[in-house]
């Protein structure tokens, strides 16, 4: 029976709050910009007209409005779980967890994971098959989108039931320094995965291949070398069979790291607007910005795992979600519910950091690359293709975006354009 005590109504009073300030600020963005979405920014006069504009407007509202449903439809599941008494339903389903620990820990997690993904499907179907392909985006098939469904169940399954039976393992034999341990498992699990992408997960979903462009090629590995890199190679993928969005990403490490770019990056964009855009991952590697955020990482799921550690031997917590006593497992969950809402005070911070790395790697293109006019030209082509949002609120964009707004970021390099040429 749910217990409606001081820690119910905290939860209760802290979720609220969390849907009220992320529901005002997707209210925000929408608001602002259907007033200003008619306005062509400066920088982007001659590379957008009006009609184009209107479909940025059109394809980021629909975008919000169905990210706004989407996440009321989780808040309510959260719900509807904790407060109607499921968790303690599903866990009495399970075998004694006290004989079976790690058994019943698996399935616990296991079956909240399956419906949550069920839950997910209709969103995906729709933004997948009506928006992207309402906006010229999506080209995937439900044949595709049905084998990559189900890739990534068998995957997740397999990566994430390894490291939860790690979890629990450390959980049942070590219960006093299992979070220790624990965060140990984590950073190389994360290490691990961060090696293998490259040669064994991405392969499964597309075809990775040697870049065709021979000059292309040749401008990218001359670029590397003169930062002294090194990479195992350069690659494309044929990412144009799911959608025409355009990206290019460095992954892996060590004998896997490697630049892959998309297909239709290749085919949309120049060779100098292609060498830019990866001067200023190259700009990534010379800031150590990869390193800090993996270190901050693991700074943080060490704090977040000791905080763990307290909470599931904590019988309040229990009892005010209709659990007889402690059920360790189960109290991971129960801390991550009740106490991660607050974690959204954080986020404007993390934005920041994330903001301020990409104002410094937007600083090492130009002693790269002689110039910033093709950084410049790549994001203007970037956000046409990908109907990208010249408006964002400012509000909005300051809490969230890991990127500063287009905007702001063309004209800074316009302006140290014109500081080289004067």
């Amino acid at each position: 029976m749910i217990h409606w005590n001081g820690l119910m109504f905290f939860f209760l009073a802290v979720f609220a709050v969390s849907f009220l300030v992320r529901g005002a600020l997707s209210a925000l963005q929408i608001r602002h910009l259907r007033l200003h979405g008619q306005e062509i920014p400066d920088v982007f006069v001659g590379k957008i007209d009006k009609e184009t504009l209107a479909k940025i407007s059109r394809y980021t509202c629909e975008t919000a409005r169905l990210g706004s449903l989407e996440s009321l439809w989780d808040d309510l599941l959260t719900l509807a779980v904790l407060l109607g008494g499921l968790l303690p339903w599903l866990l009495a389903l399970l075998p004694a967890w006290e004989d079976r620990f790690i058994t019943a820990g698996l399935l616990f997690y296991g079956i909240l994971a399956l419906a949550s993904a069920l839950a997910g499907i209709p969103f995906d179907l729709y933004r997948t098959f009506v928006i992207e392909k309402r906006h010229g985006f999506g080209t995937i098939t439900l044949g595709l989108w049905l084998e990559d469904l189900l890739k990534g169940f068998v995957l997740s399954t397999v990566l994430l039931g390894i490291l939860l039976a790690a979890f629990l393992a450390l959980l049942y034999y070590a219960p006093q320094a299992w979070w220790f341990f624990a965060w140990l498992v984590f950073a190389a699990f994360q290490g691990l995965l961060l090696w293998l992408y490259p040669v064994l997960i991405a392969p499964l979903f597309n075809k990775v291949e040697p870049i065709r462009d021979e000059g292309l090629k040749a401008a990218i590995v001359a670029l590397m070398a003169k930062e002294g890199l090194k990479t195992e190679g350069v690659y494309q993928m044929d990412a144009g069979k799911r959608s025409r969005h355009t990206n290019a990403y460095f992954t892996g490490f060590g004998k896997t790291k490697r630049i892959v770019l998309f297909d239709t990056l290749i085919a949309s964009h120049t060779a100098d607007e292609i060498v830019a855009v990866l001067a200023h991952e190259i700009g990534h590697w010379q800031g150590r910005h990869v390193l800090k955020q993996l270190l901050f990482m693991a700074a943080g799921s060490l704090v977040l795992l000791w905080l763990a550690s307290h909470l599931i031997a904590w019988p309040l917590l229990y009892r005010t979600f209709g659990f007889a006593g402690v059920v360790p497992f189960v109290g991971l969950l129960l801390g991550a519910v009740v106490f991660g809402p607050l974690f959204l005070l954080v986020t404007p911070l993390l934005s920041a950091l994330q903001r301020k790395f990409e104002w410094e790697a937007d600083g090492a293109v130009a002693p790269l690359t002689g110039g910033t006019a093709a950084l410049a030209g790549a994001l203007k082509r970037l956000a046409k293709d990908n109907l990208a949002n010249l408006h964002p609120h400012p509000l909005y964009a300051w809490f969230y975006y890991s990127h500063p707004p287009l905007v702001e970021r063309i004209a800074r390099l316009g302006e140290e354009e014109d500081k080289k040429g004067s």
